[in-house]
């Protein structure tokens, strides 16, 4: 986590010659932070983003789009896109997950609030994104054959693709929505603020027009933080109440197709950082993963993908990719 070298005259360029870079944070992608830390004792997060690796300009375009609507998106203070370089607001670092580990008492309410903004932003037709179609969700689901079943030894056996293939209409129906597609509590942040920009978002830059459950099952499935059964059902059905409008049958099979295809595709994204990328603490989440994978595939709607599995993916491939000591 070193600074890039063009980040000093970067930061001088726009008035923080003298400004204190701090690492920050890395994510699954090539992206890293720092916290900019200036003489007035004001602060950034400086976001390198390698402009052969990352195209920022979709994260700039998202943001703009959700803080024009009324939402708590980081917005640039400076940038240069040649280097890869964009100076942010800093929202601090009370991520939800950490806040909740120190008191469990906030749950309800942030969560009631995460979900209130859900559907506020729902309201909003989603405007130049490209849509979250049956090719990207095929797409993703693949990436548990191509990823997870190579690492535990186990070969692709035919009819995984048609297994998906009858439950896509379930979730193209309707018109789509601004889906963020990483809503969960590591990417929302606690603001000392009030009402629906009470919490920050961060980590939109794949946003793409898509079913309104995805988000929904994003936060409330998340993969690093237990939201018991209870807390789960509560706050689905109280976005359901935001949207009277809603098919709440369809939209309760939406929910659960989309918490397979997320689970499934998660497998396969981790173990693809910990083959491809050599990122080692992505394993440990599988069998969290697991879990949330096996109530999805308990769900009716799930029957044909869930016996593809029963099929073809033994217990003993079901535990996760095992970390050499």
């Amino acid at each position: 986590m070193i600074p890039p070298a063009s980040a000093p005259d970067f930061l001088a360029r726009h008035g923080l010659a003298e400004a204190r870079i701090v690492p920050l944070a890395g994510d699954a992608s090539f992206r890293r932070y720092f916290r900019v830390h200036a003489a007035d004792g004001s602060t950034a997060v400086l976001m390198d983003a390698p402009p052969d690796k990352e195209d920022s300009r979709p994260f700039l375009a998202i943001g703009k789009q959700l803080h024009d609507l009324g939402f708590a998106a980081p917005q640039p203070l400076a940038l240069d896109l040649e280097q890869g370089l964009i100076l942010l607001e800093d929202f601090g670092d009370d991520r939800v997950g950490p806040v909740l580990a120190r008191d469990a008492a906030q749950e309800t309410a942030i969560y009631e609030t995460a979900v209130d903004i859900l559907a506020a932003l729902h309201a909003h037709v989603p405007q130049d994104v490209a849509p979250y179609a049956e090719p990207e969700l095929l797409r993703e689901a693949r990436l548990f054959p191509d990823w997870y079943l190579p690492a535990m030894g186990v070969a692709e056996a035919p009819g995984y693709d048609d297994a998906w293939a009858a439950l896509w209409p379930h979730v193209l129906a309707g018109p789509p929505v601004l889906t963020l597609r990483d809503y969960h509590a590591d990417n929302l942040m606690v603001l000392p603020r009030s009402g629906l920009q009470r919490l920050g978002l961060l980590d939109y830059q794949d946003a793409l027009a898509g079913h309104p459950a995805y988000d929904l099952v994003s936060l409330l499935q998340d993969v690093r933080r237990v939201v018991s059964p209870a807390l789960e059902a509560a706050m689905l059905a109280r976005y359901i109440a935001a949207r009277p409008g809603i098919d709440e049958h369809g939209f309760r099979i939406a929910y659960d197709v989309l918490g397979a295809q997320r689970n499934i595709k998660i497998l396969g994204v981790f173990t693809r950082l910990y083959v491809r990328d050599g990122k080692a603490s992505y394993p440990a989440f599988h069998p969290r993963l697991w879990e949330l994978v096996s109530a999805n595939l308990a769900r009716p709607a799930l029957a044909g993908v869930a016996a593809w599995f029963d099929a073809n993916v033994p217990a003993s491939a079901r535990g996760g990719v095992k970390v050499p000591a």
